[in-house]
């Protein structure tokens, strides 16, 4: 959940490791800090609570010089965030440094013997121990540095990803990972890069290999990169081409990412379509699917497993699986079905939806559906994360890197591609008459430009916001495909404003949330032209009656709605299957432009992670 940077080689570290930690801030903290091999060899650690600008005041006038070090973002799981619990952490002689992602699950059975015998210990974090275990070890056998990580992680239980200098050994850093990502970027000159994701490496190259799981690379400056396992076999490793652009990095004039984000929708939406939907729009075709047809044609059931706004564009797929293609499909969050002993059969198909590609609840239903026969199809954005390298199959949504932690066009992806895979299975089950086949290929093909219309009502959606800027609590609404939307528009909105907010089933309100409605209360609802629009609009007839302020969401030309409505932004006419894909837009920017009219940090909203890689 929190960020790592290493760099080795000719450069000076400190720039890079700060411009790193930058890159990942949208992973979500709550202290950063770095260390450094100075020129005069010493291991000099800078850590404080707060941002990376923080830790650059914190550093000014401090002895930065070296080429090696590593950094960290912290986001606190033992511990409470504070410098003292700030990454890096020492080991006792203040030889060893050590950065860490993850959580080691025994540390205070390894801190209790390592107390027994004389080890103090200043913070109240599992990092540390980790860091003393290794020392102790090392000292205990009098082996090399590699050793010792070797077997201090066979010893201990958990998730890591870590990153060690020793300032003995100036010209190594070594590191290993096990459920939580981590990546060497391989530079020119022999000097080498580390990071938990690409985006602090894009910069200086685009050669990178991905870590796997009990895996731990030896980076020596100027020398080929060893990787080996726990037990010293050597691993082969592949270099892999990463082809992020710099600019998907920045944000192009917009004042947040996630505004950027929002209007990037219709381009990422056309780049996820493109190859996938032919030159005359009468056929999509998904590769995965063609190439595993006989196994996903041959399911009687699929399992969509997946967490936070994955699980709702989990539950359209749902709706637009079992529509199109006549297949039972059940919707689980991740973190509950890998605890409950789910019901798992080889005959079934398991959808793991991620936006990282690295979501801890998400891998452990993988893999856990993967022991009882199931076959997996992974829907992810980052290319090489861990799902992707786990299923049998899947599909990326190719939407570029998403930075502002509420998600937004990695929804809209991931709903394209689960409606596209929905396509091509129905296509070749021949459960879909033709006729509508085509008018859903070619309609999903309008739908970019249809983003674009919606896009227009930023300004009078910012507008709005003013009005709503200090309710305590909203009401979403929705139906059919649009339910799943009003739980994303909710979740939005908590996410970034900090306001409670809910979403329900229009028809559920009767069913205990019409006792919240008064005049205080906002209720937001989506009422598209669509087969259940005279049963939204009963609802909406409902909450007027007590009082309510209602936002509808309404198609463009509705005569009906608009006059009961307190507001109404309409909408381009779609399909109602492909309606999520327009009316999630405007919600998007009702949430981001409410949050900025608060004056919150839109794009690092508190407490929040970007990928959540610990449980």
């Amino acid at each position: 959940m929190c960020g790592i940077v290493g760099y080795i080689g000719s450069k000076k570290a400190y720039p890079i490791l700060i411009k790193g930690l930058k890159r990942l801030e949208y992973r979500g903290y709550d202290s950063a800090g770095v260390a450094l091999i100075s020129e005069s060899r010493q291991l000099n650690v800078y850590k404080t609570k707060g941002k990376v600008a923080d830790l650059e005041s914190f550093v000014a006038q401090k002895d930065i010089s070296g080429t090696a070090g590593i950094a960290h973002t912290r986001w606190a799981t033992h511990g409470e965030p504070s410098s003292t619990n700030a990454h890096p952490h020492y080991s006792s002689s203040g030889r060893l440094a050590l950065v860490h992602n993850g959580i080691i699950e025994n540390y205070a059975t390894i801190k209790q013997k390592l107390q027994a015998k004389g080890y103090q210990f200043k913070s109240s974090t599992d990092t540390e121990v980790l860091v003393q275990l290794i020392e102790y070890i090392q000292t205990l056998n009098g082996i090399s540095l590699l050793a010792a990580v070797q077997l201090a992680l066979q010893e201990v239980i958990g998730a890591y990803a870590i990153a060690l200098l020793d300032r003995e050994h100036p010209d190594e850093m070594i590191a290993a990972r096990k459920s939580s990502p981590l990546v060497v970027g391989i530079g020119e000159g022999g000097e080498y890069f580390l990071a938990s994701d690409a985006t602090p490496i894009v910069e200086y190259t685009d050669k990178v290999v991905y870590l796997e799981d009990e895996e731990i690379a030896v980076v020596r400056r100027g020398e080929p990169l060893k990787i080996v396992n726990l037990h010293n076999v050597e691993c082969p490793h592949e270099v892999k081409t990463v082809t992020m652009s710099l600019g998907q990095l920045e944000k192009d004039g917009y004042p947040h990412f996630m505004l950027k984000e929002i209007f990037e929708q219709p381009e990422c939406i056309h780049d996820c379509m493109r190859g996938r939907i032919n030159a005359d729009e009468d056929n999509v075709v998904l590769s995965a699917v063609i190439d595993h047809k006989e196994r996903l044609l041959a399911a009687k059931r699929f399992v969509i497993v997946a967490c936070g706004t994955s699980w709702h564009a989990a539950l359209i797929g749902k709706q637009l699986i079992e529509s199109f293609c006549r297949i039972p499909v059940e919707v689980e969050y991740a973190s509950e079905f890998r605890y409950r002993n789910p019901v798992i059969d080889p005959g079934d198909v398991v959808i793991a939806i991620s936006q990282s590609g690295e979501t801890a609840d998400t891998l452990a239903a993988v893999e856990l559906a993967k022991s009882r026969g199931a076959f997996i199809y992974g829907i992810c954005n980052a290319v090489g994360s861990s799902i992707p390298r786990t299923t049998h199959t899947g599909s990326y949504i190719h939407v570029g890197p998403e930075i502002g932690v509420a998600s937004t066009k990695a929804f809209t992806g991931q709903v394209t591609v689960l409606t596209m895979l929905a396509l091509t299975l129905a296509r070749e089950k021949r459960t879909m008459d033709e006729g509508r086949y085509l008018a859903v290929v070619k309609e999903l093909s309008r739908i970019p430009d249809k983003m674009r219309e919606a896009l227009k009502q930023n300004g009078d959606i910012a507008e709005l916001s003013k009005i709503f800027t200090y309710a305590h609590n909203f009401i979403y609404l929705g139906r059919g495909y649009n339910y799943p939307v009003a739980l994303e528009g909710a979740l939005k909105l908590k996410e970034i404003s900090y306001i409670h907010a809910e979403g329900y089933p229009a028809a559920e309100m009767k069913h205990g949330p019409i006792a919240l409605v008064d005049a205080e209360m906002p209720v937001v609802v989506i009422a598209t032209q669509n087969g259940l629009y005279e049963k939204v609009l009963s609802n909406i007839q409902e909450i007027k009656a007590r009082k309510g302020k209602v936002i509808a969401l309404v198609t463009q030309g509705d005569a009906v709605i608009s006059k009961i409505a307190d507001v109404c932004i309409e909408l381009p006419e779609t399909l109602e299957c492909l309606d999520p894909l327009i009316t999630t837009v405007p919600l998007q920017l009702l949430a981001y432009h409410i949050a900025v009219c608060k004056g919150m940090d839109v794009d690092q909203p508190r407490n929040l992670a970007k990928s959540v890689t610990v449980e």
